[in-house]
């Protein structure tokens, strides 16, 4: 009897080792294997890796927006002629009673410069920077298709830095579509549009960083849009555009240490540019309006100074003898509270408001004088041809 039970135990032990190594090594040999872990098992490679049913998600893409816009961006190439620098030897005299005057017929050299600009309409009118044209000999404009026209200079604007070319009116010009007027937001997805570096038409895509910069010192009329989309040498004068392919900007300038794109770049919006634009188009120069004064920022330590009760409006700082201020009696000193129905904020505001009335109107100032208010009808002027301050009004 107790043979036949040790014979029964060696078969249990070898049984159940047997069943373990099958099970850990094979386990698909056992009925129902465990081919698949329960179902509320889950891990990180199933987690991140799609059922290979499942569709791809949606990626976005801003390819419908470029190919709208691409089309009516140019590259821009100018050349002028520059006198090459003087000999320092033409000075000396004993070198010039030698050899006369002979040398000093300079020769002339040739210097090229390159941009971007966007065509604003089928007859052939193209807007840009005036620094990507100013001074420019010839101009040169290259359309996304390779056709090649040169350009003739409609007018230029140096205080807002735009400028207005015009190509060859001919079957197939393109041209792009503004954006309607405050549609920018910041936050908002632009891509920017251009030359960079003279390489080959390029988009690059980021968001409105901030809209209404000003102080600068880029421009006398400063509204910029700042943006985080690349924008490099090369870029200037080209498109800022939103997803659906709209006008919002023209590419103006980059802040940079190194002279390549930081992420702060600044184009200047349409609704200033398409102002501008129009009138140039129009009259071939843009009329702006004119008082004639100087305008400072009024701080709470000047308002306290002047005994004012508050910091509100510009302060008039001085005033042009014989403008127009000073034939309204607008005095130094003087605190600019309100034009019209429009109040000043600031002399930014006060400048571009101003700027926008129609020279030969009349309108009503409001202003803080010694403590009292008053009101004052004068008669707006015609701005003078790049006044040097952007304090100036």
């Amino acid at each position: 009897m107790r043979r036949i039970w040790l014979i029964f135990a060696q078969a249990v032990t070898v049984s159940v080792a047997v069943l373990f190594v099958v099970s850990s090594l094979r386990p698909d040999w056992l009925p129902g294997g465990a081919s698949s872990p329960p179902a509320n098992t889950t891990s990180v490679v199933q987690i991140r890796e799609a059922a290979p049913s499942a569709k791809p998600a949606a990626r976005d893409s801003y390819a419908e927006a470029a190919a709208r816009v691409l089309p009516a961006v140019v590259y821009i190439a100018t050349s002028k002629d520059v006198s090459a620098p003087r000999n320092p030897l033409l000075d000396d005299p004993i070198f010039r009673h030698f050899f006369g005057d002979r040398l000093d017929n300079r020769p002339e050299r040739r210097s090229s410069g390159l941009g971007s600009g966007v065509l604003v309409s089928h007859d052939g009118f193209i807007l840009t920077n005036n620094h990507v044209v100013e001074s420019a000999d010839d101009i040169e404009v290259t359309l996304n298709d390779g056709r090649r026209f040169h350009a003739t200079e409609v007018g230029r604007d140096p205080e807002s830095d735009l400028a207005v070319l015009r190509i060859p009116s001919s079957d197939g010009l393109p041209s792009i579509t503004f954006a309607a007027a405050d549609s920018l937001a910041v936050g908002d997805v632009v891509l920017a549009v251009g030359n960079p570096f003279g390489v080959g038409q390029t988009v690059t895509m980021g968001i409105v960083s901030a809209l209404g910069r000003s102080q600068l010192g880029i421009n006398t009329f400063e509204n910029f849009i700042q943006t985080d989309a690349a924008i490099n040498p090369g870029n200037s004068g080209g498109a800022l555009v939103d997803t659906e392919g709209h006008l919002v900007g023209i590419n103006a300038a980059i802040f940079s240490r190194s002279g390549g794109s930081l992420g702060i770049g600044f184009a200047i919006p349409t609704s200033l540019a398409r102002d501008v634009m129009e009138q140039i188009i129009t009259t071939g120069t843009v009329t702006r309006g004119w008082i004639g004064v100087e305008i400072q920022e009024m701080t709470p330590e000047l308002a306290e100074s002047f005994g004012l009760p508050d910091a509100r409006g510009a302060l008039i700082a001085g005033v042009v003898r014989d403008g127009p201020a000073d034939a309204a009696g607008i005095h130094p000193g003087d605190v600019l509270l309100a034009i019209g129905d429009i109040e000043v904020a600031d002399p930014r505001q006060m400048l571009e408001v101003i700027s926008r009335l129609p020279p030969g109107s009349a309108r009503r100032f409001h202003l803080r004088r010694a403590g009292r208010e008053l009101n004052l009808s004068l008669t707006i002027g015609v701005r003078p041809a790049q006044l040097t301050s952007g304090r100036s009004e």
